[in-house]
């Protein structure tokens, strides 16, 4: 099977105002969403004001906030439109469901969220149901909603679903047991679901290649790669929001550089020769370095209480511990973006993954700060960089030893060092625009406009 040839991301200029008709009707499926400070649901967050510009009127298909277990930022909901129709469906117990394995949210909202999407797409006319979350069960719904309503489906796959085989090593969530009844509801579900799915958009275009080599009936036209797109309506808000970060003192003397993501296995020879190229300058000119300090921010998945550290080890290893800081309980969202603002460097840390892309990448280029990327070398993360001068990025591929990523890094480490507040990049923000969530935005609305010309 050849490779996927994805729609490119369109990089035209749309009248946003210009009059659009008819006027269609997306229903937008995402059991996260706000309050739930949780990041699947963004790519919907951050393109519902743009949506009716361009053609599109939206609702939303939900689950109760108290049903999902994930913090909440009361912030989020300043984001939308104010008229925008919300409906919240319930979810099963976790207490009930979990002796059958179904502890997911996604299986216990599913019976809840049908209902509820069988009373709107009955009582209204929807034009297409998108599907945009990484809670890839209620996805069985569209062929469902299909079948009974005949409207058509999309799809939004920002991780995998199936996973035929985990490599050696990885942890298995929940256990193997239920790692094993995962493995296998995603392999067959996921073949029903893809038999009569109208557009699947993915953030990466390792996840189209793996999906039309599995489904060979999909053509290469029904696939479009699209990232999150760069919130910047959300950093214009931010500055006018009395919104504070607990973790450090921006006027105390000190640089402060922040990393806000998550940590895991797959980033220790980011974080190592991170850590080792810190050290080394700090071995040279223990001044310089002791004036700065890192702060890990929301390195961790698990409920507050069982997160562990994974990135303060690695520094004690690497002699630094004392410049190091880690908290990896993930925090609010847009306490997050505070956290990148008051900073004096952002650190982003990528994964041995090639096919990783972080979207955490729009939000530190928007925050002005100097940016200090640590990515393998085949990241787009790393081209987006070079071409917005945002940022610098120290590269490395399976080859690397932490060792020489360090030596690589002393130098872009000893210039942030050797500045007492660093200065901000002179980023190139027209090259920066087709990143944009209104740009995203666009790309979105013609695959919806896809799903409703093609039969």
């Amino acid at each position: 099977m050849p490779a996927v040839s994805p729609r490119p991301i369109s990089l035209a200029s749309v009248d946003m105002n210009a009059p659009r008709s008819p006027r269609r009707r997306v229903l937008l499926v995402s059991p996260h969403f706000p309050p739930v400070n949780a990041p699947d649901h963004q790519r919907l967050r951050t393109a519902l004001p743009y949506l009716e510009a361009l053609g599109w009127e939206a609702e939303i298909l939900t689950v109760n906030p108290e049903d999902v277990p994930h913090p909440q930022d009361e912030w989020l909901m300043q984001t939308l439109p104010p008229a925008l129709p919300i409906h919240r469906a319930g979810a099963l117990p976790k207490s009930i469901t979990r002796w059958v394995g179904l502890g997911h949210v996604g299986w216990r909202c599913l019976p809840y969220l049908a209902r509820l999407g069988d009373r709107l797409l009955a009582g209204q006319s929807f034009d297409l149901v998108f599907f945009s979350t990484t809670l890839f069960p209620v996805m069985i719904l569209g062929p469902y909603w299909q079948r009974r309503f005949g409207v058509p489906f999309a799809v939004d796959f920002q991780d995998p679903w199936r996973v035929d085989a985990a490599p050696a090593g990885q942890h298995r969530p929940g256990g193997r047991l239920k790692y094993g009844l995962d493995k296998a509801l995603a392999a067959f579900w996921e073949p029903r679901v893809m038999a009569g799915v109208s557009q699947v958009m993915a953030v990466s275009a390792a996840y189209t290649q793996t999906l039309q080599a599995r489904y060979p009936w999909l053509r290469p036209e029904q696939f479009t790669v699209l990232p999150f797109g760069a919130p910047e309506a959300d950093f214009a808000q931010l500055a006018h929001w009395p919104i504070q970060q607990t973790h450090f003192d921006p006027s105390d003397g000190r640089q402060h550089w922040v990393y806000v993501g998550r940590g895991g296995p797959d980033m220790a020879l980011a974080v190592q020769g991170l850590l080792l190229g810190l050290q080394q300058v700090r071995s040279q000119q223990p001044d310089l370095a002791d004036r700065v300090h890192l702060h890990f921010i929301g390195t961790s998945y698990a409920p507050a209480g069982r997160a562990l550290k994974t990135i303060e080890p690695i520094a004690t290893a690497c002699g630094v511990a004392d410049l190091v800081t880690e908290h990896p309980q993930r925090v609010p969202y847009f306490e997050a973006q505070k956290l990148l603002t008051d900073s004096d460097a952002v650190l982003l840390i990528g994964s041995s993954d090639p096919q990783y892309t972080a979207s955490k990448l729009y939000p530190a280029v928007l925050a002005k700060k100097p940016i200090l990327a640590v990515f393998h070398t085949a990241s787009s993360v790393v081209d987006i960089l070079h071409q917005t001068q945002a940022g610098t990025a120290v590269t490395f591929d399976a080859h690397t030893s932490p060792v020489q990523l360090a030596r690589q890094l002393a130098a872009p480490l000893h210039t942030l060092l050797a500045q007492p507040k660093p200065s901000p990049p002179t980023t190139d923000w027209d090259a920066f625009a087709p990143y944009t969530a209104r740009a995203m935005t666009q790309t979105l609305c013609q695959v919806f406009d896809r799903c409703v010309r093609s039969p």
